[in-house]
């Protein structure tokens, strides 16, 4: 019986030392923006998909917006998938990986394409600048 009010006594001390509070660290500057990159990249894609080139244009500079509506293509549908692989913040430009995969509908023929774009972020609130390597916005291809 002692054992067993021992074992208990010693759970308890363990468990009201593991949960005692201790400090939060504040988020890094760094982490905020890799966060909004995220954000932005997804809405990117959803402004794609549904053919929404005002909410295009408001998430991309005016360069970035000229690159990316020189590359689009016709296509009646389109089911897109991002995957953020990396972030790197440098001088005042944010360039995020993206790993896509992308399944066009386009005159009644199925394309399949995939691929890991790279996109060059800038300003504040962050914009698309730049689509690099492998864009998703050039498919389908006839």
């Amino acid at each position: 019986m002692k054992k067993y009010v021992i074992l208990l006594m010693i759970a308890l001390v363990v468990f009201v030392a593991g949960c005692g509070k201790k400090a939060v660290k504040p988020v890094s500057a760094d982490s905020k923006t890799a966060t909004e990159a995220f954000a932005l990249i997804e809405n990117v894609r959803q402004a794609y998909v549904n053919r929404n080139m005002t909410a295009l244009q408001a998430y991309t500079t005016p360069e970035g917006f000229q690159s990316i509506s020189s590359m689009i293509k016709p296509f009646d549908s389109v089911k897109m998938e991002f995957r953020p692989m990396l972030v790197d913040i440098r001088d005042g430009v944010v360039t995020i990986y993206v790993s896509w995969t992308g399944v066009w509908m386009a005159a009644g023929q199925k394309h399949e394409e995939r691929g890991l774009a790279s996109f060059a972020l800038k300003g504040a609130p962050l914009k698309v600048d730049n689509v690099l390597r492998a864009s998703p916005f050039r498919y389908p291809e006839q």
